[in-house]
């Protein structure tokens, strides 16, 4: 079982799409796979679920006891040292793939997360806080055979993400073309090894819901949210790309490495085949397939042609551009699988 978050503390990257897309994927190549909604604001549960008000999630939570994250970690929550079971993930429209869904709850847990991390760990309740959770998926992953988690991190530096990140196997980082995101790399570059330092008397054999021994490794960036041109980014687009590859290459791995948190260039490029370092694939923006595929809780790629055509949009050259972002997530999903499998 492999626990994989997607992290970026900037928004509008993509990241909750990617999670989706990338789970959808992996389950459809036979990896029965979880994908996690960590995010408060509850992003990832309302594209999978669909629902339409505060009342029909609340309904959901109600018929499927089990199924939110918080719910999971309220014994620990509660001041109990043990008490953790496994999740009840809700399932999808594909049938390897299954949702953990988020709370708007979570924002509570973050508190008493941050109490747990600048608190003295010789109280036994509140030191069991940090691990818990990636303790919980870990359990929920062993109890229905997931071979993959994918986590859907919110876009913060909150002790939350801080947990959820350090007790992964491996993370990646969606990016998008713009000055912002590559000011976000650079400041990563110091709030991960931070992190990672801060978390070290949580991997105590003392702790009972310990920390990994571990730090999870970074495995690359997607280039994403770009318009194409000519199979492409546009010029304009490709600026920050590069901007964003070297800030990777310059700022993020000298600071990853020496700590054991990026793998190395070398295995990078023995399993991926875009070429680029660090560059785990380059997805454009999905334009007006998107409206489609929220309307049909697939994503873009999973579109059939009926459904396209129930919104007159049944051009060639809408097929063609599904069927390329099928290539690239296939392309993804499979060097993921074998980055993972062997790194």
């Amino acid at each position: 079982m492999k626990l994989i978050s997607l992290f970026n503390h900037k928004g509008g990257v993509s990241k909750t799409t990617t999670a989706f897309n990338l789970g959808w994927v992996l389950a459809e190549q036979g990896h029965k796979t979880l994908i996690v909604d960590a995010d408060p604001q509850c992003n990832l549960t309302a594209l999978v679920l669909d629902y339409n008000s505060v009342e029909e999630v609340e309904d959901f939570y109600a018929d499927n006891p089990g199924c939110d994250l918080s719910a999971g970690l309220e014994p620990v929550m509660a001041g109990k040292l043990t008490g953790l079971s496994a999740g009840n993930p809700a399932p999808t429209s594909n049938e390897n793939l299954f949702l953990y869904c988020g709370n708007l709850a979570l924002s509570e847990i973050e508190t008493q997360v941050s109490v747990a991390l600048t608190t003295s760990t010789a109280i036994p309740a509140i030191k069991n806080l940090p691990g818990s959770i990636g303790e919980l998926l870990r359990i929920t992953g062993q109890e229905h055979g997931f071979e993959y988690i994918i986590v859907d991190m919110s876009p913060s530096v909150g002790a939350l993400n801080e947990c959820l990140l350090m007790a992964s196997d491996y993370f990646i980082v969606p990016t998008a073309p713009d000055f912002f995101c590559a000011q976000a790399i650079r400041s990563l570059s110091s709030v991960v090894p931070k992190w990672n330092s801060e978390v070290a008397p949580f991997r105590d054999p003392d702790v009972d819901y310990q920390l990994p021994q571990d730090p999870p490794k970074f495995i690359g960036f997607i280039s994403q949210r770009y318009r194409p041109r000519s199979g492409a980014p546009a010029k304009s687009f490709q600026r920050w790309i590069d901007v964003i590859k070297e800030t990777v290459s310059l700022k993020l791995i000298p600071a990853l490495e020496p700590i054991g948190m990026a793998i190395s260039q070398d295995s990078f490029a023995k399993y991926s085949k875009t070429h680029e370092p660090y560059n785990l694939a380059n997805v454009a923006d999905f334009n007006s397939l998107i409206a489609q595929s929220q309307k049909f809780n697939v994503p873009v790629f999973a579109l059939t042609d009926e459904q396209l055509e129930q919104a007159g949009v049944i051009e060639a050259n809408m097929k063609e551009s599904r069927d390329k972002f099928r290539e690239v997530f296939e392309q993804l999903a499979s060097e993921i699988h074998t980055m993972t499998d062997n790194v």
